[in-house]
């Protein structure tokens, strides 16, 4: 049986609501003077990378990028940052690519918020509310109830992004 998927968001619906929370970014954090946007490895990575082009056209906020690498299937092992920054007394901005269950987020922001950081947002850009541990994202480009057995895969190219149902 092959695997159908649908396509929910198309690269340039992903690219509108990705330059939507940029401005969201900016409107909130005009006064600051660095950011720090820590995207969870890989797609949450590969997102913050796009948010920070849109951010960095629209604002002269100084924004530093850092990859949060963390095992999805066992979050309690070790979470490393790449590179290795001190994020204490920063703006931080967590970032992923789809918000299920709130595991890795939650965990990740457990990980940041000890670092002694000044304030903590988060992003994703799909939700689907199936939450088990209490966490939200501040910023969502698309929230989706689906089911517990369907699954939501973000995928990256060059210069598009897009989002299946499967």
């Amino acid at each position: 049986m092959q695997d159908s998927k649908t396509l929910i968001l198309n690269n340039i619906e992903a690219s509108q609501k990705i330059k939507r929370i940029a401005y969201q970014i900016v409107e909130k954090y005009f006064l600051e003077k660095k950011i720090t946007f820590i995207g969870i490895s890989s797609k949450g990575f590969l997102l913050a990378k796009k948010i920070k082009k849109d951010f960095s056209s629209i604002s002269a906020i100084d924004i530093s990028l850092v990859e949060l690498k963390v095992n999805k299937k066992n979050p309690l092992d070790p979470i490393t940052l790449n590179p290795q920054v001190d994020i204490s007394g920063q703006t931080v901005i967590l970032i992923d690519d789809v918000l299920n269950s709130g595991r890795t987020l939650m965990h990740a922001a457990s990980l940041i918020t000890q670092s002694g950081v000044k304030q903590l947002n988060t992003i994703v850009l799909i939700d689907r509310r199936h939450r088990k541990f209490p966490i939200r994202a501040d910023w969502v480009g698309l929230t989706l109830s689906t089911t517990l057995q369907e699954h939501i895969s973000v995928e990256f190219s060059t210069n598009k992004i897009a989002a299946y149902l499967h």
